[in-house]
C-alpha cells in the first residue's frame, strides 16, 4: 500500500474546515490534488505546539508529509514569536522521524487573521452583503481598529462581533466556505505564505 500524501494536525474544527476548504482548490494553490487526512488534537493549540510529535510518530509510514497548524495565541507560547515556536515544533517532529517532510505553522495571532482580505466575498459570507455601512466601517465604529495591512488586532473578536450583529452563527461550515470562496493570491500573512510555500514544495511538481 502506498502512503497517502499528507496528514494535517490542527487545533479545532474551524481550522479543519478551513484547511479542507483550501485544499479543495489545488489549482488556485498551484499544486496537484492531495490525498490527506485532517486530525484534531484533543488538547487544541497547546497540544499541537507541545505534543504533535507524539501523536504523529506512529503515522510516519502512512503519510509522505505532515503539517501541524495552530494559533499562536492560546498555544501557551508566552513571549515567543511565531518563527521560534514553529522551529521548536519542527525540531521535535524531526526527532520523531519526520525530518525533511514536515512543517509547523503557528498563525499569529489566530486563524481569523486569514479571513480579513479586501474580497467582497468576506462581507457576503459573514452576512454583510449590501449593508450600509460596509463591514469594516461598522467594525471601526464599534472600536475595532485595522492595521495598514487591513487586519484587525483581534481578528476573531472582529468576526464574532460582525456575526452577532447579523445573527449568524459562527460555525465550521462558515470557515470552509470562506476558504473555498475567498481569493488568496494577495494574502501576505507570513503563516499563510509559509503554508503555500510548503504545499508548493511538496506537491507542486508530481511525477
Amino acid at each position: 500500500m502506498h502512503p497517502a500524501d499528507l496528514v494535517i494536525l490542527v487545533a479545532d474544527a474551524s481550522m479543519k474546515a478551513a484547511i479542507e476548504g483550501l485544499l479543495s482548490r489545488p489549482a488556485a494553490l498551484g499544486i496537484s490534488p492531495v490525498s490527506r487526512q485532517v486530525l484534531i488534537h484533543p488538547n487544541r493549540d497547546p497540544g499541537c505546539r507541545l505534543q504533535s510529535h507524539e501523536l504523529l510518530r506512529a503515522l510516519q509510514r502512512q503519510f509522505r508529509y505532515a503539517l501541524v497548524l495552530f494559533d499562536l495565541q492560546g498555544s501557551g507560547a508566552v513571549g515567543k514569536d511565531r518563527a521560534t515556536v514553529e522551529a521548536e515544533v519542527e525540531a521535535r517532529l524531526n526527532a520523531a522521524g519526520w525530518k525533511d517532510r514536515s512543517a509547523a505553522i503557528a498563525i499569529a495571532p489566530e486563524l481569523e487573521t486569514w479571513i480579513w482580505t479586501d474580497s467582497p466575498q468576506v462581507d457576503r459570507i459573514l452576512g454583510w452583503q449590501a449593508r450600509t455601512p460596509d463591514l469594516r466601517s461598522w467594525l471601526v465604529s464599534q472600536g475595532i481598529h485595522f492595521d495598514l495591512a487591513g487586519k484587525p488586532a483581534n481578528p476573531k473578536e472582529a468576526v464574532e462581533k460582525a456575526l452577532r450583529h447579523v445573527r449568524k452563527p459562527r460555525s465550521s461550515v462558515l470557515y470552509r466556505e470562506l476558504a473555498e470562496k475567498v481569493p488568496f493570491d494577495h494574502c501576505q500573512d507570513p503563516s499563510f505564505r509559509k503554508l503555500r510555500s510548503c504545499l508548493a514544495a511538496w506537491f507542486g511538481h508530481r511525477r
